[in-house]
């Protein structure tokens, strides 16, 4: 929730009471009153003015004035742009002398700002409590002279009340969904009476009926679907949740960063989780080991969107993360991934031979298999035979013919390696090379005319060939079959729609984020600001950036069992390999991201001289 300090009344409206010239004290805002003021002060072309109070009369009674006027698309004349809720509000806060706030839901304590007052109450007067700190309590409204509730609750709460503006939309949308939530959570907890923990710092207490709730109940069902609905409009890619001691937390995960959520009592989360398990066909029962699941359901949009479930026994009960997979990253292109011009020469030209062992190195969560399925939905042509062996399958696409590792039968990624060899295939990507048995399948299948595309977790492209011979693959055998290695890292990308640039580059920064190389410094860097679109963060997606060694003839015999990290490192970058840094820095001096985000997530380069060439 991001609050606007308050805007200074303009000339004409110094020597009365802020908005005065809006309304009077006691009626709710209306056409003929906002729209002269809009003119007076250049918000509005006299000729638009007509029209709309032409048409005034057509207004729905329920609706909104600002919400009417927003919906004819109008624009102002001094700057151009289209005077929707989030402007006009803007304008009638700073008219009136208070704040403008954008309602976060991430940010609103719901339990606590729902015992304020009741849902009937804040659908009466339209008004949304957002915060209640010490003596204060923070209360939205769209309808400024709208007042004979504040004194009511001053002294009910015997709490000074805080009005703020927000959009009429935000404010019917949020007091539904709010209170009904508190409600679900509240009529929950009561139907579970004193559910018990199973934990390992277990309390009895006395007096408690022990009755656990049902995962079908309507009120857990409710909340199920508040959390997933709302985790995909936030555009989380996983949910946690999270038992703890007294409580029950819920987080996401946005563009890499956590965030809190909600709280809610413990017993409501252990029946959700109930509930998500058994959506997931998980056995319910079980809860003293992990599981895995999957859950494909729709969002309000009409989109498919898959979860995939994991649950983990801890000390105060049993978690549950859910990782949110939407179908259409399988139908981006290499360059919505941050694949550069060259970057993608190199890396079709790599993957596009016949045979060989192609990877991709990275930490979990660096973007990995969005590279890998994104590259294997271009090259599964009619003419190819794509098979695949994960664990476990992220994504299902019914160009490919899938496999999953079962360990439980000992079926792993070797043995699945060698099945697929029986299956006639073009290209086999086997989802994480974890051990020396697996790896000899690789190169086997890439000797016997298989292109071969697999993942391994390493901090740079050419840690991957020595990390291969640690594992005892024989260095003949790499030589023979390597095609290149492609090292990668996720940075969050500015709001296009809020970034702005900074005044002064920050030398230092810029250094330490190129060292040791030579690299010209932009003469533009921007930086974060926050908006409704980003939520304030400053930030809205995320980009990959690449480290893309190509083997030939040299780096080949480079590789032997004695071969040392800085030297494959000295040579890739003396013949084109560009190192995750100076990969970030190029998109900084592009206003993608920050050199921030680049520092935290390149590591630097090391074993390599000073002031090297960039």
């Amino acid at each position: 929730m991001s609050i606007e300090s308050k805007a200074r009344p303009g000339p004409e409206i110094a020597s009365a009471a802020p908005g005065a010239h809006l309304g009077q004290p006691g009626r709710r805002l209306a056409l003929r009153d906002l729209v002269p003021a809009l003119v007076a002060d250049g918000m509005l072309t006299p000729d638009d003015a007509q029209r709309v109070m032409r048409y005034d009369g057509l207004s729905s009674v329920e609706q909104h004035p600002l919400t009417a006027l927003a919906q004819r698309h109008l624009r102002s004349p001094g700057s151009g742009k289209t005077l929707d809720e989030d402007a006009l509000c803007r304008w009638l806060a700073g008219a009136m002398g208070m704040a403008f706030v954008n309602i976060d839901p991430m940010r609103v304590d719901l339990a606590r700002v729902s015992e304020v007052m009741s849902s009937q109450y804040a659908a009466r007067f339209k008004i949304l409590p957002l915060e209640v700190r010490g003596g204060e309590v923070t209360i939205a409204t769209a309808e400024p002279f709208v007042t004979e509730w504040v004194d009511e609750l001053s002294q009910l709460l015997r709490k000074e009340v805080k009005r703020v503006i927000a959009t009429p939309t935000d404010l019917n949308r949020y007091v539904a969904e709010f209170f009904s939530l508190a409600r679900s959570v509240r009529d929950a907890s009561r139907s579970g009476g004193g559910s018990v923990q199973q934990n390992l710092e277990q309390l009895v207490e006395l007096g408690r009926s022990g009755k656990s709730l049902d995962a079908n109940d309507a009120h857990i069902v409710t909340i199920v679907d508040w959390l997933w609905q709302y985790a995909f409009e936030q555009r989380a890619s996983d949910i946690h949740l999270e038992p703890r001691r007294d409580i029950g937390v819920i987080r996401f995960r946005i563009d890499g960063v956590m965030h809190n959520v909600y709280q809610l009592p413990a017993p409501v989360l252990a029946a959700m989780t109930s509930r998500i398990k058994l959506l997931g066909r998980m056995d319910v029962v079980e809860k003293r080991r992990p599981q895995d699941g999957r859950i494909k359901t729709r969002a309000a949009t009409g989109k498919e969107i898959e979860l995939r479930l994991s649950t983990l026994p801890t000390a105060f009960g049993e978690k549950m993360v859910m990782r949110v997979f939407d179908p259409g990253v399988l139908v981006r292109d290499f360059y919505e991934l941050g694949f550069s011009d060259e970057d993608l020469r190199q890396w079709q030209a790599m993957t596009g031979r016949p045979n060989g062992i192609v990877l991709v190195t990275g930490p979990t969560g660096s973007g990995k298999t969005t590279t890998l399925y994104t590259t294997l939905k271009e090259l599964a042509t009619e003419e190819v035979n794509v098979c695949t062996v994960e664990d476990p399958i992220e994504m299902v696409e019914p160009a490919f013919n899938q496999m999953q590792v079962q360990t439980g039968i000992d079926l792993g990624f070797a043995d699945g390696v060698r099945a697929l060899m029986r299956q006639d295939p073009d290209i086999i990507m086997i989802g994480e090379i974890r051990d020396l048995e697996t790896a000899e399948m690789a190169i086997q299948a890439a000797l016997t005319g298989h292109l071969v595309l697999t993942t391994l977790h390493t901090n740079d492209a050419p840690s991957a060939i020595t990390r291969l011979i640690d594992l005892g693959v024989a260095p003949y055998l790499l030589n023979a079959t390597l095609n290149g290695v492609l090292a990668q890292r996720l940075v969050r990308t500015l709001c296009p729609s809020c970034r702005e640039p900074v005044d002064e580059v920050p030398q230092a920064r810029w250094r330490e984020m190129i060292r040791p190389f030579k690299a010209a410094m932009p003469s533009r860097v921007y930086r974060p600001v926050g908006c409704l679109d980003c939520r304030m963060t400053g930030y809205r997606g995320r980009a990959g950036l690449y480290e893309l060694l190509v083997v030939d003839d040299q780096f080949r015999s480079l590789i032997g069992k004695n071969t040392e990290l800085a030297a494959l490192r000295m040579h890739a970058v003396r013949h084109g390999m560009r190192p995750l840094r100076l990969s970030g820095a190029a998109k900084v001096a592009k206003g993608v991201t920050t050199i921030d985000e680049v520092l935290r997530n390149a590591p630097p380069v090391d074993m390599l001289p000073p002031a090297a060439e960039a």
